[in-house]
């Protein structure tokens, strides 16, 4: 696949993020100013008061000089970078990979590779970016070339067309001005000193040449934009593996069109993951609205599965909360989380019953769905003496415990997640608990089973054994108390509750 990219100029982003938000100001000149080694240094400025000469890296006061009734705004340190971040996050209803200009800041870097036929080519998917964009209130030159360094010089120096053909890049740069390639100030000053005024003035010299007088990074820029050294994008989303995007011809605000589009997405997406033996564990449904504003809904499954009809089951029980508003014109369907799936063995007359029978994951994956996955929880043994060590949650329906469980010894239903202190009255120090008093309610012991002593992992952490024992109360309810330690009389409360049985 040919790679092309696109690069988005704002030619004045600060000065139209400004007049979104306040119209008012738009017969008013104005320039944004921050401090610079005790000056207020103009940062950026709105199309009148650049009418009047007033241009940036100015001192604010030189500007209101030329330039009556300018008005002067506060900028603040990184507000481009957070403007074209929230620029680039709406940008990738037109590609899955938008990077920050960190260059000038002022721009948008796409790699669109295989994404402009869903516009119906190169020419109609610039048109709409820039339409799309002018109706929002920003300013913008775009262009698209076989390399960003191209792609960014024509947008910025280019005044033939944006659209460069595949493979014409080259000759689209060689009437360009040196600033084209991104070139540090004292480079640029010292090509013009040369009398080097276009890039076709040099780009034929031997390299050894180039770099002797201009140094690395020049012929670094010359070859970006020329195709012959790589330049990689940081895109301000990572692209999952496994995504499925659906542009609408026409806006989808009917529960019918969404659900056609979740089940057109998860045919596509499960037939990718099942040709190399992978399954959804999370997905994750991006609706942007004709309006700007992105939607998401999210599903979770116990274990690894490619079945468009479960999964659909599941995207089902959440398309209420998608508010669709004037119209959705994009959908994208991503599975950041998946795993590999064990093809199930097909036997006949058997049933499978327990965590290996694939309509009880189902069922499962439903329950979460209407109510929660917090309130399903599967619990396996450890390998561990200590009891708040002894169990683990399993990551899955489907996760193997290391060990079986140790039944050698009766344990508790209900296990405390922290000891609860307990009054305790024995006969002697080492026998079991006469009667306890937990939470000022008074037990009296009737049945008594014990001592287990088991001793703390000293590889772990450091203190006494427990001696535990089994307890019933004359109400027939059943605890597991213990005594930290050896008797001592000073300590106040050595006898605690672990732990209720059936």
């Amino acid at each position: 696949m040919q790679r092309r990219f696109v690069s988005i100029w704002f030619r004045q982003l600060l000065a139209d993020w400004q007049l979104i938000r306040r119209p008012e100001l738009a017969e008013v000149p104005f320039v944004f100013t921050a401090p610079d080694h005790g000056r207020m240094m103009i940062t950026a400025v709105s199309p009148l008061a650049f009418g009047f000469g007033a241009e940036a890296g100015m001192r604010a006061a030189d500007a209101k000089a030329i330039c009556p009734g300018l008005k002067v705004l506060d900028d603040k340190p990184g507000r481009p970078w957070n403007l074209l971040r929230r620029l680039g996050e709406w940008c990738v209803r037109y590609s899955p990979i938008v990077a920050i200009d960190e260059f000038g800041m002022d721009g948008l870097l796409l790699d669109v590779s295989g994404c402009t036929h869903l516009w119906g080519g190169e020419r109609e998917y610039l048109k709409e970016i820039v339409s799309r964009l002018k109706h929002k209130g920003y300013t913008v030159r775009v262009a698209i070339a076989d390399t960003p360094g191209a792609a960014w010089a024509v947008s910025h120096y280019g005044k033939v067309t944006p659209l460069v053909p595949v493979g014409g890049h080259p000759e689209a740069l060689l009437g360009l001005v040196p600033e084209a390639l991104r070139l540090e100030q004292p480079v640029l000053a010292r090509l013009r000193k040369l009398g080097f005024y276009q890039i076709k003035s040099f780009v034929s010299m031997p390299r050894s040449v180039l770099r002797r007088r201009f140094g690395g990074d020049f012929l670094l820029r010359l070859g970006q934009a020329l195709g012959s050294e790589a330049e990689a994008l940081v895109p301000l989303q990572v692209p999952v593996p496994f995504s499925e995007r659906l542009p609408c011809m026409e806006p989808i605000r009917t529960r019918t069109g969404i659900e056609i589009a979740i089940t057109n997405m998860l045919e596509n997406l499960c037939r990718r993951m099942q040709t190399e033996g992978k399954g959804l564990r999370t997905g994750v449904l991006t609706s942007h609205r004709i309006d700007g504003k992105v939607v998401q809904i999210a599903i979770g499954t116990s274990g690894a599965t490619h079945s468009v009809s479960h999964l659909f089951k599941l995207f089902q029980l959440k398309i209420d909360q998608i508010r669709p508003g004037l119209g959705i014109e994009l959908f994208v369907l991503d599975a950041p989380k998946v795993e590999a799936v064990e093809v199930p063995q097909e036997e006949m007359w058997t049933s499978r019953p327990g965590m290996d029978d694939q309509s009880v994951i189902r069922l499962l994956d439903r329950v979460a769905g209407k109510i929660g996955p917090q309130v399903i929880h599967r619990y396996l043994p450890a390998t561990c003496y200590w009891p708040e060590r002894a169990v683990l949650q399993a990551r899955s329906v489907t996760e193997k415990p290391a060990s079986g469980w140790r039944v050698e010894k009766p344990r508790p239903t209900e296990l405390l997640k922290r000891p609860d202190p307990v009054e305790v009255m024995a006969l002697i120090p080492d026998h079991p608990p006469a009667f306890f008093i937990y939470r000022g309610v008074r037990h009296q012991v009737v049945k008594a089973d014990g001592p287990e002593r088991i001793e703390r992992e000293w590889w772990l952490d450091s203190g006494e054994h427990r001696d535990y024992y089994q307890v019933e109360d004359d109400q027939g309810r059943r605890y597991w108390l213990f005594r930290s330690g050896h008797y001592n009389g000073d300590q106040k409360y050595k006898w605690f509750i672990h732990g209720f049985f059936a």
